[in-house]
């Protein structure tokens, strides 16, 4: 069957980049808001589905990122699969677990990306059981009502929120992040690019953050200039 609209694949100007991030962001915001009020209606599954939905579109920030980076064309296809693959945009979704237990940087948060990991999987199959019916196992009918309740609502609601982004990205970020990590994508100095990014951000008033934190995040401290 022939497509109605065709995917694109290609390279992304940073205008282009920072253009898909925010509409990214905003649609997750626009999802959240209307999953709490189905919560409030105490409409737990499509509360529950729109939450995980709301979770994948601020999983597309991060893809995004990487397709700004993309060096080679292999590469910027895989990105581009990535982009409209669920399971790869919720894996974001356990960081509040790893959170609990005591994760603090980067290399706690390393089952978040692991591609052999469940967790992927099964978010997106509480989306499904939150909106259809189907016969499972050994013959069973399940359905959401019976399946996803408030408690399980309301855990994936508070992790929408966190994952929602909380500013929106300019076109100068975008260039930043492609001259500072860009450079060192996928070689063992990777670490090297967002604390690079980062300063360079700083230097520009462009984030909060301070410099010893993200060190500390990324587990690398890089040599300070004197001004």
């Amino acid at each position: 069957m022939k497509k109605l609209i065709e995917p694109y694949r290609g390279q992304l100007s940073p205008k282009e980049i920072a253009h898909g991030m925010n509409a990214a962001g905003r649609n997750a915001k626009r999802l959240l808001k209307d999953a709490k009020l189905l919560n409030e209606a105490k409409r737990f599954p499509t509360a529950c589905s729109l939450a995980i939905l709301s979770i994948e579109e601020s999983g597309k920030l991060c893809i995004l990122r990487s397709i700004a980076t993309a060096q080679v064309e292999k590469e910027l296809r895989r990105m581009w699969k990535d982009y409209r693959d669920h399971q790869m945009k919720n894996v974001m979704w356990i960081i509040t677990e790893l959170a609990g237990k005591g994760a603090r940087t980067l290399d706690d948060l390393k089952p978040i990306f692991d591609r052999e990991s469940e967790h992927p999987a099964i978010l997106d199959t509480v989306k499904q059981i939150g909106f259809y019916t189907d016969c499972n196992g050994q013959g069973h009918w399940s359905e959401p009502d019976s399946v996803v309740d408030e408690g399980l609502a309301q855990k994936m609601l508070a992790i929408a929120e966190i994952l929602t982004p909380k500013h929106e990205t300019t076109e100068r970020e975008v260039e930043l992040w492609i001259t500072h990590v860009g450079p060192h994508w996928g070689t063992p100095e990777m670490k090297k690019g967002p604390v690079e990014f980062y300063k360079a951000m700083l230097r520009e008033g462009l984030t909060q953050h301070r410099i010893e934190e993200v060190e500390q995040f990324f587990g690398i401290t890089l040599k300070r200039t004197e001004h």
